[in-house]
């Protein structure tokens, strides 16, 4: 509920000589805030709104929020969050910037940018690939790493406390029956306590910490080529404080959501590569179910709201709801294994496969070059010394993979590995870890001509692979027999091979 007046502080923002800016104000608001763009600059004010989860009713309490937006952002878009500027009253009862006289209200000053680098626009534009993508999750890992830790032991009470809400939001809508929300609501309590247990030692294990608290593709932007964070939530801290991977949903909802169910795949992928989350993958179906539920009651309450019943919020509140549904599906685990040679494209037909399998955000794929390279601590792309590929790391980096395979594919998650899997006892190992979690196996073996292999690797561009012409001509020395897996020919188009390793 709006408590006071703000058109002589908004009419004042819409004059760009107030703030030194010679080009027309363009206006921007939404449910908690005002926005006055002109030129370089962008003036963002509070709204003096009292809601449950938000108070901006004094201008001191406006202040403090600005501050702590100013704070909180700047550490993960530096230069777009300029400062506060506070409008006070002249004697004449004049408003300006700073003055000397009394604050009544305060504003956020910040650099404008070109808002087609926003990541839903980008989206939209067909302009996120899979680099970005994973520039994107390991920029998300690094923020998570470095933010404060919440030191608590209530990790399914959080969950419990974000269903209520939800229930509660779904209730006061008419969008979508008492019937289909009590379904939903149980199948939302049901998986809540088959993870509980989980829930609460994440929690204990120092995995809730202050996050963003509103991590989709809207408040993701390309500043100076690199992806930031920006508009966190700041006016509740409570609302930021998450699992991690809570957090980390929302993106990969928004993603999945929008169509984009190979990038969520590998957001997901990168950022795990890259963080110590891997425990908590079975909780990512859970938690984007309830990014998509609370996205599906706030827009069924856009609906309540309008004047005139909208068909298109109608239909998004419910897009968002059965995506919720969907992600509460149970699906077997299943380990596909995909070896080969260098240049055979495993890790093509992997990350291809990926989302398919399982619910989303799709299976985990475990990538023999990528665990080599987390083993010394580089990134993917860092070419590692000869001495990096001895027998001995070599069998580290197999058992490495068959373990965290089985880890996964005991919790119920789906994994695709890919490897080289020249030697029989890696491939063993491999179907032993399915076995042991009661998983699917599924083992392919992607074959090609020397000439073909050649062709690819000296075409690769620069990855998580280190095979050169060297390596794979000292792997064509010997001689790979492979009778128990699928072969599949390398060459095979590639919406051909992820149909077949679907079906096989």
């Amino acid at each position: 509920m709006i408590v006071d007046d703000q058109h002589e502080i908004r009419a004042f923002l819409h004059r760009p000589e107030n703030f030194g800016q010679p080009a027309p104000v363009e206006i921007i608001e939404t449910h908690i805030s005002f926005l006055a763009l002109a030129g370089n600059r962008v003036m963002k004010l509070k709204r003096a709104v009292k809601l449950p989860y938000v108070d901006f009713s004094t201008p001191q309490l406006r202040l403090q929020a600005c501050e702590a937006e100013v704070a909180l952002n700047s550490l993960t878009a530096p230069g777009l969050y300029l400062g506060v500027r506070r409008i006070t009253r002249q004697p004449d009862g004049a408003l300006c910037l700073d003055g000397a006289g009394e604050m009544i209200d305060a504003a956020i000053e910040m650099q404008r940018f070109d808002q087609s680098l926003l990541f839903d626009r980008m989206a939209m534009a067909g302009a996120l690939d899979a680099q970005l993508m994973t520039r994107t999750a390991r920029m998300i890992a690094t923020v998570h790493r470095q933010a404060p830790v919440i030191e608590r032991a209530d990790g399914a009470q959080r969950v419990a406390d974000v269903l209520a809400i939800n229930a509660a939001g779904f209730l006061t809508s008419t969008v979508f029956s008492p019937a289909e929300v009590e379904k939903l609501t149980a199948r939302f309590e049901a998986a809540r306590q088959t993870l509980a247990p989980l829930l609460d030692r994440r929690s204990q294990a120092g995995k809730v910490r202050r996050c963003h608290g509103d991590l989709h593709l809207r408040n993701i932007c390309l500043l100076e080529g690199e992806p930031r964070l920006f508009d966190c939530i700041e006016f509740n801290p409570e609302l930021a404080t998450t699992d991690v991977l809570y957090d980390l949903a929302f993106l990969l909802m928004d993603l999945w959501h929008r169509g984009f169910a190979d990038l969520a795949n590998l957001t997901m992928n990168r950022y795990l590569d890259e963080a110590d989350e891997e425990d908590g993958f079975c909780l990512l179906p859970l938690f984007m179910a309830m990014r998509a539920a609370v996205r599906a009651h706030v827009t069924a309450t856009q609906v309540a709201e309008a004047e005139d019943r909208s068909e298109a919020l109608v239909a998004e509140a419910r897009s968002y709801f059965e995506l919720a549904d969907q992600l509460l599906a149970e699906k077997p685990a299943r380990l596909v294994v995909i070896g080969g040679l260098s240049g055979s494209g495993k890790s093509t037909l992997a990350d291809h496969l990926a989302p398919y399998l399982g619910v989303p955000p799709g299976a985990r794929v475990l990538e023999s070059d990528r665990i080599r390279k987390a083993l010394f601590d580089v990134p993917a792309e860092t070419r590692l010394p000869q001495a990096a590929y001895a027998p001995d790391v070599s069998a580290e980096v197999y058992g490495t993979l068959a373990q965290t395979a089985e880890v996964l594919l005991t919790a119920g998650a789906s994994v695709v590995a890919d490897a080289v899997f020249d030697k029989p006892e890696n491939r063993s190992a491999m179907v032993r870890a399915a076995a042991k979690a009661g998983a699917r196996f599924t083992g392919l073996w992607l074959e090609a001509d020397a000439s073909l292999l050649s062709a690819r690797v000296r075409a690769r561009e620069k990855g998580a692979s280190d095979a050169t012409l060297e390596v794979l001509a000292q792997q064509l020395q010997r001689p790979v027999l492979v009778e128990d897996w699928r072969h599949l020919s390398a060459d095979a188009p590639l919406d051909t091979l992820v149909k077949t390793a679907l079906e096989s």
